[in-house]
């Protein structure tokens, strides 16, 4: 049995580079001023290796590392004796587990790095938990003995029967064109254990994809698919990572009542989903995930869905007495727009026609004001890209004109990783002056938390780090306008949340202009003042509507999905009414979709 340790300390391999420091957290160690061995150099490759038994907790090596490597926490010692599982030494890991429940949806709610995932595979059955003795095989018996007298010992019980089965829909769905050749049809029939693919195409809008080959796929038609194959397998356990990335609110929602059917139908369902909106309205219980990214996470105990998402943007647990985040996340019901100068447009644009061989759009005319931020929503392929590559100027217009004298910086929805170096000098690049020290780093990089990030090569950055930088390089040029296109792409719940609160603050401090497209409506309900709503024909013909005042687009739009959001009495987040509920019928009979006090 291993000693519970109060010490937490965490190595990220990446960024320690032994040959360009001067191995400051050796030199500057007391536990090694006294001859002691707390931090030395690892012998094949120099690295820092810390023993959290010697550590002090004094946290000097975390601020002498140049390249901010070290992390060292502090946590109760009685914590220790609910250890998971530890991936090795200086590295992360995981207290305690979540309880899945039969017939229910229960979904994970956490920052990236907490470890949802390692969650996901140590629930399903795919990796036994080491409870910290990473240096020792475990036995499924250990495993049992470990969690005598609690519902998880009957849990792994079950799932190292051979006769259970476990279906899991992965993270990285870019990556299934790698692992099948084919068309889509031949995929869900190779995997269709329950003869319910053709109900599921139909539920999941995949009809069209039906005779496309998996390479051939979007974003969101792999996303769709892969929890089409998830659904369609003979399972009793179901595990969801992610299903709403690509997706816009449309399919968001079609994918929400396919997995609540799994439920219904007495299985087991897991979600990890970061859109707060489709997790409020498609998990029965929560359970909140804290720590450290990277370093370590803690399992909080089993919630309602409106007390965890609530106790979450609290920051506290009262139930545990604990708080994980000194910050709390409060929502405005509507966004102050007294400093949008009304007559004061940047840009203004004439009714716009874009025509392409198989596919036509057509925007009603409108502007832009300065201090204005214009939330972009609607469904996937009926323009609204296109739309901004036309008012950033990379895309002509078959009819109309955009009259703008003004500089516009554009950050794409598909966002390259090619540049071969750091992401400090990647910044210098698009700055074209130096970073450090300026207002630039001291307005941008600093509240973007992306100065941690200056000596990570950019290749091997994680879809969340590369996509913040792709918004920050876009926010240190000089412009007038920034157009984003799905900033909340890999972004987890937190940063969404105080990405969409930094655009509004630097919009209004910089007396700028934005433009956002996004199918997070958490996001857009934050960060939007006015709003312009696309409908149509998914890949036949688009129209958009002119800017509107949001409580007017949030009500045009959610009426065309059927869907009523009112005010959490607590956080004052737009929370979904559940389907034909009471609240949700008089809104609807109303016409009061968006928010009803």
């Amino acid at each position: 049995m291993i000693e519970p340790s109060s010490r937490v300390a965490v190595l990220d391999e990446e960024l320690c580079k032994p040959k360009k420091c001067g191995l400051e957290c050796i030199v500057y160690c007391p536990v090694n001023k006294t001859g002691g061995e707390c931090i030395v150099q690892r012998p094949e490759d120099g690295k820092a290796v810390i023993s959290e038994d010697l550590c002090t907790g004094c946290g000097i090596c975390v601020k002498k590392c140049p390249f901010d490597a070290i992390v060292i926490v502090n946590l109760p010692k009685e914590l220790g004796e609910h250890k998971i599982h530890q991936y090795g030494i200086n590295s992360f890991r995981l207290y305690h587990l979540p309880t899945p429940k039969k017939g229910s949806v229960v979904g994970l709610l956490g920052r990236n790095g907490m470890g949802k995932s390692t969650i996901i595979n140590i629930l399903s059955g795919n990796l036994k938990p080491n409870f910290g003795e990473y240096g020792k095989k475990v036995e499924w018996e250990d495993v049992f003995e470990k969690f005598h007298g609690t519902e998880l010992k009957t849990h792994f019980e079950t799932i190292s029967s051979a006769n259970t089965k476990v279906s899991i829909k992965p993270q990285l769905v870019y990556k299934i064109p790698k692992f099948f050749k084919g068309t889509t049809k031949e995929m869900l029939r190779k995997f269709d254990e329950l003869d319910m693919s053709d109900q599921i195409v139909e539920q999941l809008n995949l009809t069209s994809s039906l005779n496309k080959n998996i390479n051939e796929l979007s974003g969101g038609e792999l996303q769709r698919l892969a929890v089409a194959i998830t659904t369609v397998k003979d399972a009793d356990y179901y595990f969801f990572d992610e299903p709403s990335s690509y997706n816009d609110i449309y399919q968001r929602l079609a994918v929400a009542k396919v997995i609540q059917n799994l439920a219904r139908r007495g299985k087991t369902v897991t979600i990890i989903e970061h859109d707060l909106t489709l997790l409020d309205y498609l998990a029965d219980y929560i359970h909140i995930l804290y720590g450290e990214p990277g370093a370590y996470g803690i399992v909080s105990s089993l919630q309602t869905t409106k007390i965890g998402i609530n106790n979450f943007l609290e920051g506290y647990i009262p139930s545990e007495n604990v708080r994980f985040r000194e910050k709390m996340f409060r929502f405005d019901s509507f966004n102050p727009t007294e400093d949008i100068l009304l007559n004061t447009k940047v840009t203004q644009y004439s009714t716009l026609v874009k025509k392409f061989n198989s596919f036509n759009v057509k925007i009603s005319a409108g502007g832009i004001r300065k201090g204005e931020v214009i939330g972009i929503t609607g469904a996937n392929a009926l323009g609204k890209t296109t739309f901004m590559k036309i008012i950033a100027g990379i895309e002509k217009t078959t009819e109309g004109t955009v009259e703008t004298h003004s500089k516009i910086s554009y950050k794409p929805q598909y966002i390259s990783q090619d540049y071969d170096g750091d992401v400090k000098s990647l910044l210098y690049y698009v700055y074209q002056n130096a970073i450090e020290g300026s207002l630039v780093e001291e307005q941008i990089i600093i509240p973007m938390g992306i100065k941690k990030l200056y000596d990570k090569n950019v290749k091997n950055l994680s879809g969340g780090e590369l996509q913040k930088i792709a918004i920050t390089s876009t926010l240190i040029q000089n412009a007038e306008i920034y157009a984003l296109d799905e900033p909340s792409a890999f972004l987890d719940i937190e940063e969404r949340i105080a990405l969409a609160k930094f655009i509004q603050r630097f919009v209004r401090a910089q007396n700028k202009s934005a433009i956002i497209i996004d199918h997070d409506m958490q996001l857009i309900d934050i960060v939007a003042d006015s709003l312009i709503i696309f409908e149509g024909s998914p890949s036949i013909e688009g129209y958009a509507s002119a800017p509107m005042s949001k409580i007017n687009g949030m009500n045009q739009f959610l009426k065309n999905i059927s869907i009523t959001f009112r005010r959490d009495e607590s956080t004052g987040r737009p929370r979904v009414n559940k389907d034909l509920s009471r609240l949700d019928k008089m809104q609807k009979e109303s016409g009061e979709y968006y928010y009803l006090s």
